[in-house]
């Protein structure tokens, strides 16, 4: 009996461990039978090696072996990947150690002589305990915040057309560039596309290449192996492995590093690569839907970002207009957001006045849908009566008090030059305080809406002593 998966094994990798040639031969025989691929080892230091070696799915190993005990293999492979589970094959009278095995971490004992479909069983729960652990692993990280398709709102023409572009591309697995200012809503546009694919059952990783230093963004995509660097006590699984069968979005992508460019490039072209430190490739089979702010374009023509790379994501580019160009959705999307906050503040019957919406309509939201979501928040909590007033909103007089504020106190001493130096570090203040501002003082996005990295945003704010 074959397990019911058996067509879609052979990329799981189990290591089997039996001093005993014909038992050894028999079940490795039945694994490979079944579609998986088995690497064998006849002693316990010799499976030892191998574990350290390379990664594998499973380990299916005896309890008594020459040299190290099972029970010994257990604790190697736990100590190198705890996520990575164990079977133990045990005789009759040794039942005992095998519970002790389990106490220890094993995930279930076999025992001999074996039945070959109750090891298929015993398999198959183990390798589904190792997704789901994967996939805790991101609950964890908040990597998959939202369930269902997003709610993309709006009622434009400009609108209209990303989304039957998004419609148009979600069911195949091309290559996805997603580009627009920040604040558009690139993330909820890559997000729709994943859950109107054929992955949407599957993992959807996020990673924002602007909120991690460059020093660490391999690490976070590719992982590491036990030993690779000072620090690295444990195997780490990286990102681009915990999206495999499902979709990897790469945020803000232009501020990636050429070095890493390459390596991304490769895992897109040939769905491969190796953990930091790691001789063993790593085969997925991931989408990748990437987003940027920046002019790709630009950046290529100044080798700041691989011509290679940008032509391989732009297979199916979509452009997200900003608010400005869509403003006859911002009544709508400011409707959903006053639905959205008074639910969740418990302001059962709370709705937005025909005057607080003409005077939305009128704002130029240079931080678009993000700017106004964050606008509503605060209105919401502001207001005291059943509707969202014009005055709850803030927006506007915030607007003219810094303006005047800039003009007012601007020292216009000295020549033209030393007037537009201070000019500039004014303005530059005024705006990094109004994106902190509207994105509640959280840094990564607010230099996002800014379009600045991680690591300037915070030089700027030690700069001018905002926090």
């Amino acid at each position: 009996m074959l397990p019911k998966f058996w067509g879609s094994n052979s990329r799981v990798k189990i290591l089997l461990v039996e001093d005993k040639d014909s038992l050894r031969l028999m079940l490795s025989t039945a694994l490979k039978k079944a579609g998986y691929t088995v690497d064998e080892a006849a002693d316990g230091n010799i499976a030892a090696e191998k574990i350290r070696k390379q990664p594998y799915h499973l380990v299916l190993t005896d309890l008594r072996l020459p040299t190290l005990s099972g029970l010994e293999i257990l604790k190697i492979q736990k100590d190198i990947d705890t996520t990575i589970p164990v079977l133990i094959m045990t005789a009759f009278g040794t039942i005992e150690e095998a519970v002790q095995a389990m106490k220890e971490g094993a995930f279930d004992f076999v025992p001999k002589p074996v039945d070959i479909s109750h090891l298929f069983l015993l398999v198959e729960r183990a390798l589904e305990q190792r997704r789901l652990m994967l996939e805790n692993t991101l609950l964890k990280e908040e990597v998959q915040r939202t369930y269902g398709i997003p709610k993309i709102i709006g009622d434009s023409a400009a609108i209209q057309t990303v989304s039957r572009e998004i419609q148009r591309v979600a069911p195949t697995d091309a290559t996805v560039l997603l580009t627009g200012e920040s604040g558009t809503g690139k993330e909820v546009f890559s997000r729709a596309i994943h859950q109107l694919s054929p992955r949407r059952d599957k993992s959807f990783v996020t990673v924002n290449c602007a909120a991690i230093p460059q020093t660490l963004i391999e690490n976070e995509l590719f992982g590491h192996e036990k030993g690779s660097y000072t620090g690295a006590f444990t195997r780490k699984i990286g990102k681009f492995e915990l999206a495999d069968q499902g979709t990897m979005f790469l945020d803000e992508i232009g501020e990636l590093h050429m070095s890493v460019q390459a390596k991304v490039l490769r895992v897109i072209e040939e769905q491969s690569f190796e953990r930091i430190g790691g001789l063993e490739t790593i085969r997925i089979n991931t989408r990748v839907v990437a987003a940027t702010n920046r002019n790709l374009q630009d950046q290529v023509g100044k080798k700041e970002f691989r011509e290679d790379l940008f032509f391989r994501l732009s297979v199916f580019p979509i452009h997200i207009p900003p608010l400005r160009e869509r403003m006859s959705d911002v009544r709508l999307l400011a409707q959903f957001f006053v639905e959205k906050f008074a639910k969740e503040l418990h302001r059962q019957g709370l709705h937005l006045s025909p005057e607080a919406a003409r005077a939305l309509e009128e704002y130029s939201w240079p931080g678009n849908v993000r700017e106004l979501q964050n606008t509503i928040e605060r209105a919401v909590i502001l207001s005291d009566g059943k509707a969202v007033r014009p005055e709850d909103l803030n927006f506007a007089f915030e607007q003219r008090k810094r303006s005047d504020d800039f003009v007012h106190f601007l020292d216009m001493s000295g020549s033209l030059s030393d007037v537009a130096g201070r000019a500039t570090r004014a303005a530059e203040k005024v705006k990094i305080k109004q994106a902190l501002e509207l994105s509640n003082w959280n840094k990564t996005v607010a230099a996002e809406m800014l379009a600045v990295s991680y690591k300037t945003l915070l030089n700027k704010v030690k700069e001018f002593e905002l926090e």
